[in-house]
Protein backbone atom coordinates (compact mmCIF):
# COMPACT_ATOMS: atom_id res chain seq x y z
CA UNK A 1 0.00 0.00 0.00
CA UNK A 2 1.68 3.05 -1.24
CA UNK A 3 -0.97 5.91 0.47
CA UNK A 4 1.29 8.10 2.71
CA UNK A 5 -1.19 8.95 5.86
CA UNK A 6 -1.14 12.74 6.87
CA UNK A 7 -2.97 14.26 9.57
CA UNK A 8 -1.33 17.68 9.41
CA UNK A 9 -4.02 19.31 7.57
CA UNK A 10 -6.41 18.26 9.55
CA UNK A 11 -4.86 19.35 12.68
CA UNK A 12 -4.23 22.20 11.25
CA UNK A 13 -8.24 22.69 11.21
CA UNK A 14 -9.02 21.90 14.46
CA UNK A 15 -10.41 24.80 15.55
CA UNK A 16 -13.43 24.17 12.95
CA UNK A 17 -13.76 20.76 13.74
CA UNK A 18 -14.07 21.79 17.61
CA UNK A 19 -16.65 23.80 16.54
CA UNK A 20 -18.75 21.46 14.14
CA UNK A 21 -18.88 19.37 17.42
CA UNK A 22 -19.56 21.56 19.44
CA UNK A 23 -22.39 22.44 17.42
CA UNK A 24 -23.01 18.86 17.02
CA UNK A 25 -23.69 19.26 21.38
CA UNK A 26 -25.38 21.70 21.07
CA UNK A 27 -28.05 20.85 18.46
CA UNK A 28 -28.45 17.24 19.85
CA UNK A 29 -29.21 18.58 23.64
CA UNK A 30 -31.60 21.06 22.09
CA UNK A 31 -33.01 18.30 20.38
CA UNK A 32 -33.55 15.90 23.43
CA UNK A 33 -34.95 17.92 25.66
CA UNK A 34 -37.51 19.09 23.25
CA UNK A 35 -37.86 15.79 22.22
CA UNK A 36 -38.68 14.24 25.84
CA UNK A 37 -41.21 17.18 26.26
CA UNK A 38 -42.75 16.04 23.03
CA UNK A 39 -42.52 12.08 23.85
CA UNK A 40 -44.07 12.84 27.14
CA UNK A 41 -46.65 15.24 25.79
CA UNK A 42 -47.91 12.29 23.17
CA UNK A 43 -47.53 9.65 25.05
CA UNK A 44 -50.06 11.44 27.41
CA UNK A 45 -52.10 11.85 24.88
CA UNK A 46 -52.45 8.39 23.66
CA UNK A 47 -52.92 6.60 26.95
CA UNK A 48 -55.13 9.16 28.13
CA UNK A 49 -56.53 11.00 25.36
CA UNK A 50 -59.82 11.34 23.54
CA UNK A 51 -59.70 8.97 20.19
CA UNK A 52 -59.55 11.89 17.83
CA UNK A 53 -56.12 12.87 19.54
CA UNK A 54 -55.22 9.29 19.59
CA UNK A 55 -55.86 8.83 16.05
CA UNK A 56 -53.83 11.56 15.35
CA UNK A 57 -50.83 10.42 17.21
CA UNK A 58 -50.87 7.04 15.63
CA UNK A 59 -50.69 8.48 12.42
CA UNK A 60 -47.57 10.95 13.10
CA UNK A 61 -45.89 8.02 14.47
CA UNK A 62 -46.57 5.80 11.66
CA UNK A 63 -45.37 8.42 9.55
CA UNK A 64 -42.50 8.98 10.84
CA UNK A 65 -41.39 5.95 11.52
CA UNK A 66 -41.79 4.44 7.98
CA UNK A 67 -40.17 7.09 6.45
CA UNK A 68 -36.23 7.90 6.08
CA UNK A 69 -35.05 10.16 8.47
CA UNK A 70 -32.83 12.45 5.40
CA UNK A 71 -36.69 12.44 3.43
CA UNK A 72 -37.75 13.97 6.75
CA UNK A 73 -35.22 16.73 6.83
CA UNK A 74 -35.69 17.55 2.96
CA UNK A 75 -39.75 18.06 3.70
CA UNK A 76 -39.20 20.33 6.50
CA UNK A 77 -36.00 22.34 4.63
CA UNK A 78 -37.21 22.10 1.31
CA UNK A 79 -40.42 21.26 1.11
CA UNK A 80 -41.96 23.59 4.32
CA UNK A 81 -40.92 27.24 1.98
CA UNK A 82 -43.46 26.39 -0.54
CA UNK A 83 -45.65 26.55 1.80
CA UNK A 84 -44.38 29.92 2.92
CA UNK A 85 -42.37 28.30 6.12
CA UNK A 86 -38.70 29.31 5.35
CA UNK A 87 -36.05 28.68 8.07
CA UNK A 88 -32.58 27.74 8.38
CA UNK A 89 -30.22 24.76 7.87
CA UNK A 90 -30.22 24.59 11.96
CA UNK A 91 -33.21 25.40 12.66
CA UNK A 92 -34.95 22.71 10.07
CA UNK A 93 -32.02 20.31 11.51
CA UNK A 94 -33.68 21.09 15.31
CA UNK A 95 -37.22 20.73 14.39
CA UNK A 96 -36.85 17.52 12.07
CA UNK A 97 -34.37 15.56 14.90
CA UNK A 98 -37.21 16.41 17.65
CA UNK A 99 -39.80 15.54 15.19
CA UNK A 100 -38.18 12.19 14.51
CA UNK A 101 -36.86 11.62 18.36
CA UNK A 102 -40.37 12.50 19.22
CA UNK A 103 -42.05 9.89 17.32
CA UNK A 104 -40.17 7.03 18.33
CA UNK A 105 -40.00 8.35 22.30
CA UNK A 106 -43.79 8.39 22.62
CA UNK A 107 -44.09 4.63 22.27
CA UNK A 108 -41.13 4.36 24.44
CA UNK A 109 -43.18 6.18 26.83
CA UNK A 110 -46.20 5.19 26.78
CA UNK A 111 -44.88 1.39 27.03
CA UNK A 112 -43.71 2.67 30.49
CA UNK A 113 -46.48 4.09 30.83
CA UNK A 114 -48.98 0.89 30.48
CA UNK A 115 -46.67 -1.01 32.53
CA UNK A 116 -47.55 0.81 35.64
CA UNK A 117 -50.11 -1.57 37.68
CA UNK A 118 -53.73 -0.29 38.04
CA UNK A 119 -53.85 -0.39 41.79
CA UNK A 120 -51.24 2.45 41.81
CA UNK A 121 -53.46 4.82 39.45
CA UNK A 122 -56.63 3.73 41.83
CA UNK A 123 -54.99 4.82 44.70
CA UNK A 124 -54.34 8.13 43.84
CA UNK A 125 -57.81 8.82 42.55
CA UNK A 126 -58.89 7.20 46.13
CA UNK A 127 -56.04 9.85 47.66
CA UNK A 128 -58.20 12.86 45.57
CA UNK A 129 -55.30 13.11 43.27
CA UNK A 130 -56.06 15.19 39.74
CA UNK A 131 -55.13 13.27 36.42
CA UNK A 132 -52.19 15.13 35.95
CA UNK A 133 -51.16 14.77 39.65
CA UNK A 134 -51.16 11.13 39.21
CA UNK A 135 -49.23 11.08 35.94
CA UNK A 136 -46.82 13.00 37.22
CA UNK A 137 -46.02 11.75 40.65
CA UNK A 138 -47.54 8.14 40.29
CA UNK A 139 -47.07 7.15 36.58
CA UNK A 140 -44.15 9.47 34.99
CA UNK A 141 -41.03 8.06 37.56
CA UNK A 142 -41.58 4.43 37.59
CA UNK A 143 -42.29 4.26 33.77
CA UNK A 144 -39.50 6.44 33.09
CA UNK A 145 -37.36 3.86 35.67
CA UNK A 146 -38.79 1.08 33.31
CA UNK A 147 -37.76 2.32 29.92
CA UNK A 148 -34.56 4.27 30.69
CA UNK A 149 -32.43 2.20 29.15
CA UNK A 150 -34.30 2.18 25.65
CA UNK A 151 -35.19 5.95 26.23
CA UNK A 152 -31.26 7.06 26.57
CA UNK A 153 -30.39 4.43 23.47
CA UNK A 154 -32.58 6.24 21.41
CA UNK A 155 -31.25 9.61 22.30
CA UNK A 156 -28.07 8.59 21.72
CA UNK A 157 -29.56 7.27 17.76
CA UNK A 158 -30.42 10.88 17.89
CA UNK A 159 -26.79 12.59 18.09
CA UNK A 160 -26.14 10.44 15.60
CA UNK A 161 -28.69 11.21 12.78
CA UNK A 162 -27.52 14.65 13.54
CA UNK A 163 -24.60 13.63 10.53
CA UNK A 164 -27.64 13.37 8.46
CA UNK A 165 -28.49 16.86 8.70
CA UNK A 166 -24.97 18.04 6.65
CA UNK A 167 -27.50 17.32 3.61
CA UNK A 168 -29.17 20.78 4.35
CA UNK A 169 -25.52 21.96 5.25
CA UNK A 170 -26.37 22.46 8.92
CA UNK A 171 -22.92 23.59 10.31
CA UNK A 172 -22.50 20.08 12.70
CA UNK A 173 -19.47 18.03 12.74
CA UNK A 174 -19.77 15.90 9.63
CA UNK A 175 -20.62 18.80 7.81
CA UNK A 176 -17.36 20.13 8.97
CA UNK A 177 -15.70 17.34 8.12
CA UNK A 178 -16.73 17.86 4.84
CA UNK A 179 -15.70 21.59 4.13
CA UNK A 180 -12.16 20.35 5.10
CA UNK A 181 -11.80 17.44 3.17
CA UNK A 182 -12.99 19.28 -0.13
CA UNK A 183 -9.83 21.21 1.20
CA UNK A 184 -7.50 18.92 1.77
CA UNK A 185 -8.30 15.60 -0.15
CA UNK A 186 -7.34 13.84 3.25
CA UNK A 187 -10.38 11.74 3.06
CA UNK A 188 -9.52 8.34 5.34
CA UNK A 189 -7.51 11.33 8.46
CA UNK A 190 -10.47 13.40 8.14
CA UNK A 191 -13.06 11.16 8.46
CA UNK A 192 -11.22 9.10 11.24
CA UNK A 193 -11.46 12.22 13.12
CA UNK A 194 -14.40 12.83 12.68
CA UNK A 195 -15.21 9.35 13.92
CA UNK A 196 -13.35 9.59 17.00
CA UNK A 197 -14.93 12.66 17.85
CA UNK A 198 -18.57 11.09 17.28
CA UNK A 199 -17.13 8.28 19.45
CA UNK A 200 -16.30 10.52 22.44
CA UNK A 201 -19.30 12.31 22.04
CA UNK A 202 -21.43 9.19 22.29
CA UNK A 203 -19.33 8.53 25.38
CA UNK A 204 -20.41 11.91 27.02
CA UNK A 205 -23.78 11.31 26.47
CA UNK A 206 -23.66 7.69 28.20
CA UNK A 207 -21.51 9.23 30.90
CA UNK A 208 -24.12 12.04 31.67
CA UNK A 209 -27.42 9.55 31.11
CA UNK A 210 -25.40 7.46 34.11
CA UNK A 211 -25.15 9.94 35.92
CA UNK A 212 -28.65 10.98 35.68
CA UNK A 213 -29.82 7.82 36.34
CA UNK A 214 -27.59 7.63 39.74
CA UNK A 215 -29.02 10.65 40.77
CA UNK A 216 -32.78 10.51 40.01
CA UNK A 217 -33.85 7.39 39.20
CA UNK A 218 -31.90 4.90 40.57
CA UNK A 219 -34.20 2.52 42.68
CA UNK A 220 -33.64 2.38 46.63
CA UNK A 221 -32.18 -0.69 47.85
CA UNK A 222 -33.66 -2.61 51.04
Amino acid sequence: MSYEFDFADVFSAWPELLQGLLNSLVLSALAMAIGMVVSVAGALGKTSGPKWLVRIIDEYIELIRNTPFLIQIFMIYFGLPSMGLKMSSNTAALLALVVNVGAYGIEIIRAGIESIQKGQVEAGKSLGMRPLQIFRYIILKPAIQAIYPSLTSQFILLMLNTSVCSAIAASELTAVAGDIQSRTFRSFEVYFVATCLYLGLSVFFWTVFAGIERAFLRKPTR
